[in-house]
């Protein structure tokens, strides 16, 4: 006989069949708790969670497979256990009930029985506390303590085997939520158009903590990030919307216990529906609705001064691990319906994030989870989007990854979140986790291959050594047509739009632009992991020494390499996504995994920004938004004139639409066999829609390069007249990323681009009306601020 399997079958006697027990007598079996004379009366199946109505609260709960669930009331230190309510059901696998006189304020937790058998998937443990997963106020701190565990530590059964310890006085509590009330923050919501969103990736905390405008008592928080002194940078920046970094209610990992380190990044998700208090002033982050009422302001705020605010959510695992986590809520709650486990062996957990488990999204009432929760943030909360992390997991099924899946379906159907931005992290860390251009609908989507190129094409040297050609740069600058638009489509269907594209040079997870230009490996021991944490290979240069120098020649290197990468985002077709603090020169000492570092080391080094930098920064995002040319919705058609692709929002290519040409440095057009001469680098683009005319000449190598103008059809090329900027055959010089002055602008042959350097041209608008435009004028050499002034242009 299978020994183990009997223990597991004996073990199960722990599961007692209270539903045959009353409320009341339930409550006095074995619990040394009074008995509650009030009896849980029938419940509504909707909403899911806990919810105030007619003087008490309706409870509704998803568990598939437990034999009892019991709503428990706590006093108001969350230590003392008051009573135990049994709801009723199941009914299509909900739980429910409505009890009278519980008010907002009520501390609660839920415990489940139901079968201990492991070896089958399920680990109920009605000794553990469990938090609801709908809970929108989570009061409480995770210790990670023995006692928070199914089995017992040391156990030689592992977690086979059950711990009977209570851990009610110790668990985090969900606190019964009052209606929100006031004005949604919706209401103000500014609703950018596509083409015209610039995404700026922000830690909430790590944006303010060393900012000498905020005042010392709000820096990092909530309140801090909607402060008029960072609104205002925001603003002079040119972004449009805040991509914030997690800040649903958190917890640390158990490795890091002891370290004096924490998951400051936030990616380990416990409560869906709750703000993480930790990211609140101090004034008011111990209490869980004062919390959200700072929140919904922040973004009331963000919102008047035309700003979005977008998400990131982790759906995709939570903070239980694998089998030998803790148990917090949906392991207890019904495990096998909420995870994703091994097929072969079920007592094990199903591990595509490398954080130790999956959940199951793919499940309807864990669908139904998510959805809600995003409904949630945006209805009640008034985000305008999301940013989902390791995205793949969500559209999984068994022969995986399926951009048709019920979620995204689901997603794409639900009328409120039909109105927000949807961005996916295209790849997780299971089989065929790498998926790129595979989602559907609006869904933009981070394009790695952008940060690779324009890192590699700058840095001289890409992935595994190899350089990236023009060819590479080319396709990527353009919005990867190839990736986004590819014929047969690999989205499940649905057109998409360049836009779908959102570039990036450096985002949370790896070096600041500032560090990959100044090391050539990373440099995380402060992580307490021997430097063995973080992506090693991350490209990266540092031009002659490793950090910090005060070599004049290596300095200039970097600045010049720096500005040409910020100027190749900003300029590039699709959405642009800059790394907070790379907009003035912020670095991590090049740590390229600082999800641990809630220190200096992670925050934004305010005292040290480089003010010309934010200057050329936001002047390029002036030149995005002075020139619909720099941000088109539709793909640009071949030299021939095919059309093909779209969006959703119905753009297609027509005939006489704007084109972008390639050229070589001597003014040819590129043909195919161009593409694939080794050794030449230096290229430019011509832009043209009849009314506005741009080139942009790129020349990454080490020394000047000539550039011979191109003469090219439909585009009405001249050579560049400084002498005649405002002229109407006349080019005037928009950008010089190096700040030198170019020489030769003022002959017909042609100019010189200085060494690691973009220059930008501009055709004076034939339009009377037209509007005006940036002229960049930078010199990298000085500490100035760079100059910024507009030609307005008859």
């Amino acid at each position: 006989m299978d020994t183990s399997l009997h223990d597991e079958r004996r073990r199960r006697r722990h599961c007692f069949p209270m539903n045959r027990m009353s409320a009341a007598s339930a409550l006095s079996a074995g619990t040394g708790l009074p008995a509650i004379p009030a009896a849980v009366e029938p419940g509504r199946h909707e909403p899911l969670g806990v919810t105030v109505r007619d003087g008490g609260v309706n409870i509704a709960v998803f568990s598939a497979h437990a034999t009892r669930v019991e709503f428990c009331l706590f006093d108001d230190t969350g230590t003392r256990e008051l009573s135990r309510h049994a709801l009723q059901g199941p009914v299509d696998g909900l739980w429910t009930g409505f009890l009278a006189g519980v008010a907002p304020g009520r501390l609660y937790g839920l415990r489940a029985h139901g079968p201990h058998a492991p070896r089958e998937g399920h680990r109920f443990n009605a000794a553990k506390l469990l938090l609801d997963p709908y809970a929108r106020e989570i009061v409480g701190e995770f210790r990670n303590l023995p006692e928070d565990h199914g089995y017992p530590f040391g156990h030689p059964e592992g977690p086979f085997a059950l711990d009977e310890r209570d851990n009610g006085a110790t668990a985090l509590k969900a606190r019964v939520a009052a209606p929100l009330t006031g004005p949604g923050p919706r209401a103000n919501a500014p609703r950018h158009a596509p083409r015209d969103v610039v995404l700026y990736e922000v830690h909430v905390k790590g944006f303010s903590m060393r900012h000498p405008g905020i005042p010392e008592a709000l820096r990092g928080s909530y309140a801090a990030l909607a402060h008029p002194v960072a609104i205002a940078h925001f603003q002079r920046l040119g972004v449009t919307t805040l991509s914030l970094l997690p800040v649903q209610f958190a917890v640390d990992e158990p490795h890091l216990s002891g370290t004096g380190l924490s998951n400051y990044w936030g990616y380990n998700t416990l409560g869906f529906f709750a703000p993480d208090p930790r990211l609140a002033s101090a004034a008011v982050r111990h209490d869980p609705s004062a919390v959200v009422v700072e929140f919904r302001a922040m973004v009331h705020a963000l919102h008047e001064a035309g700003l979005e605010v977008v998400l990131d959510v982790v759906y995709n695992h939570t903070p239980e691990g694998n089998e030998w986590g803790p148990t917090l809520s949906l392991r207890g709650l019904d495990q096998k319906s909420y995870y994703r486990l091994q097929p072969d062996d079920p007592s094990r957990m199903e591990n595509l994030t490398a954080c130790g488990n999956t959940v199951q999204v793919e499940h309807p009432r864990v669908t139904q989870l998510v959805l809600d929760s995003l409904r949630h943030w945006v209805g009640e909360m008034g985000v305008d989007g999301f940013r989902f992390d390791l995205a793949p997991v969500l559209g999984r099924t068994d022969q995986g990854h399926d951009p048709r899946s019920a979620f995204y379906t689901a997603l794409r159907q639900d009328p409120l979140l039909a109105q927000v931005h949807l961005i996916a992290e295209p790849w997780d860390a299971g089989p065929q986790g790498y998926q790129l251009g595979r989602f559907p609908g609006r869904f933009m989507e981070w394009n790695d291959k952008f940060r690779d190129a324009a890192r590699g094409f700058w840095l001289g040297h890409g992935p595994e050594g190899r350089r990236i050609d023009r060819a590479e740069f080319a396709r990527r600058f353009s919005a990867s047509r190839d990736v986004f638009d590819p014929t047969p489509p690999t989205n499940g269907g649905g057109a998409r739009s360049p836009l779908a594209s959102i570039n990036f040079l450096a985002v949370h997870d790896g070096y600041t632009l500032a560090d990959l230009v100044s090391h050539s490996r990373k440099h995380n021991e402060a992580n307490g992991e021997d430097n063995r944490d973080g992506r090693d290979g991350e490209l990266c240069g540092n031009f002659g020494v490793e950090g910090p120098t005060d070599d004049p020649a290596i300095r200039d290197t970097r600045e010049r390499v720096r500005r040409a990468m910020l100027a190749t985002l900003l300029l590039s077709q699709g959405t642009p996504m800059l790394y907070s603090g790379d907009e003035f020169g912020n670095g991590q000492g090049g740590n390229n995994n600082a999800y641990c570092q809630d220190n200096p080391i992670g925050w934004l080094d305010w005292p040290a920004a480089d003010e010309s930098l934010i200057a050329y920064t936001a002047a390029l995002t002036r030149l995005r938004r002075d020139h619909a040319l720099l941000r088109h919705a539709r793909w640009f058609p071949s030299p021939q004139g095919e059309a093909r692709g779209g969006g959703d929002d119905g753009e297609v290519e027509a005939p006489g639409q704007p084109t972008l040409r390639w050229f070589d440095a001597t003014g040819h057009e590129m043909r195919e066999q161009d593409w694939r001469v080794d050794g030449r680098t230096a290229l430019t683009a011509a832009l043209g829609d009849g009314e506005d005319r741009l080139l942009l000449m790129v020349n990454p190598d080490a020394s000047p390069t000539p550039f011979t103008l191109p003469a090219a059809g439909g585009i009405d090329i001249d050579g560049p007249n400084d002498g005649d900027r405002d002229g109407a055959g006349g080019w005037t010089l928009l950008l010089d990323s190096s700040g030198e002055t170019p020489t030769g602008h003022r002959g017909e042959d042609g100019v010189t681009v200085p060494a690691r350097a973009l220059m930008l041209w501009g055709r004076p608008r034939t339009n009377a009306a037209s509007t005006s435009r940036a002229h960049i004028d930078t010199d990298t050499r000085s500490n100035s601020t760079n100059t910024l002034s507009s030609d307005t242009t008859p």
